[in-house]
């Protein structure tokens, strides 16, 4: 198969090597406006072809189109991509709007196309054991999916600190919970440096009585990768700082014992073991492309395809909605 990576920048060099590390792939070309970006990329991998136009590299007729780009460029790249008949890979966040990651959608629908959105969480190690144990029913019903993630920059130009952090965390919720609905949305959050927010909460209401709490910051001294999952049996500490124990599970809980009288009913708190279970340390963005590479040989969907990329975007478009009236609750359809 034949790729194009447009978008140097970054995250771009990195998807250049783990397309051209793919046995399936027999040729990258790399598409940047910049000449430095170019050199750089020709520099440190000579095989791969190099041009400054979208246009030209559409003219290869690539299998695959991948799109490294600011966010506000991602559909109507993608969108000439899909009409030129490429299999498309679109970093998050998937697009600025619902309305863009809907037509696309159904662009790839209609020409039998396929479309990843780049939700690399999910590949990791860590999370694919996250959905192990929670699959298996080892912690219960989820009740909450509380995330932390804060660092000190780094700023980003075009969107605002949830376009930028949330897409992570909104992404591995939506995975390890995925039968249930979002109900609503609040959020909020300040912009102390110029238009866009950099420090926001978000509040995600789901249909039966769960909760997810997102806490994302650019301003932040110390970095902080956490998220606490509570089940009815058992809770789960998910820490992408540590090295060795990234996940661990608490035997611990709660336990109403209930009385005639809700006055007398008993809360009682359960402390038991903890354990940590072993986690692959296999690079996450190469078995997307060999997830994304698959899918198309085989006629399907991607684990993270354009409806779970238009699921982020839906939250994120009522978040912004929400911090602009104060935290007013957003319902999502």
């Amino acid at each position: 198969m034949k790729v194009g990576i447009i978008g140097l920048g970054y995250w771009g060099p990195n998807l250049v090597r783990n397309f051209l590390g793919n046995d399936k792939i027999k040729e990258v070309i790399g598409c940047d406006t910049k000449e430095a970006r170019l050199k750089f990329i020709k520099a440190r991998f000579p095989e791969v072809k190099t041009t400054n136009s979208v246009e030209e590299l559409l003219k290869y007729n690539c299998d695959i189109l991948a799109i490294a780009t600011p966010v506000d460029t991602h559909y109507s790249i993608a969108k000439k991509a899909l009409e030129n008949n490429s299999h498309i890979w679109v970093e998050k966040p998937f697009t600025a709007t619902s309305t863009q990651a809907n037509e696309l959608n159904e662009l790839a629908e209609k020409k039998k196309l396929n479309i990843f959105v780049d939700h690399t969480f999910i590949y990791t190690g860590a999370v694919k054991k996250l959905k192990e144990i929670i699959d298996s029913g080892a912690i219960g019903k989820i009740i909450y999916f509380d995330s932390v993630r804060i660092n000190l920059g780094l700023f980003q130009h075009d969107v605002n600190v949830l376009w930028d952090l949330a897409p992570h965390d909104l992404s591995i919720m939506d995975y390890i919970i995925p039968d249930n609905k979002v109900k609503a949305v609040c959020a909020n959050g300040i912009a102390n440096f110029y238009n866009h927010e950099n420090v926001a909460h978000i509040s995600v209401y789901f249909e039966n009585n769960c909760f997810a709490h997102f806490h994302v910051n650019w301003t932040s001294p110390v970095k902080i990768r956490r998220t606490i999952i509570g089940g009815t049996k058992k809770m789960i500490v998910f820490d992408d700082m540590e090295n060795s124990e990234k996940i661990k599970v608490y035997d611990s809980g709660v336990e109403l014992i209930a009385k005639e009288k809700i006055r007398e009913a008993l809360v009682q708190y359960r402390i038991g073991d903890m354990y940590s279970p072993k986690v692959d340390q296999i690079e996450a963005l190469a078995l997307g492309v060999n997830e994304f590479i698959n899918s198309i040989h085989e006629k399907r969907k991607p684990l993270t395809c354009g409806e779970d990329g238009l699921k982020v975007v839906k939250i994120l478009e009522a978040a912004d909605r929400s911090i602009k009236e104060k935290g007013k609750i957003i319902e999502i359809n």
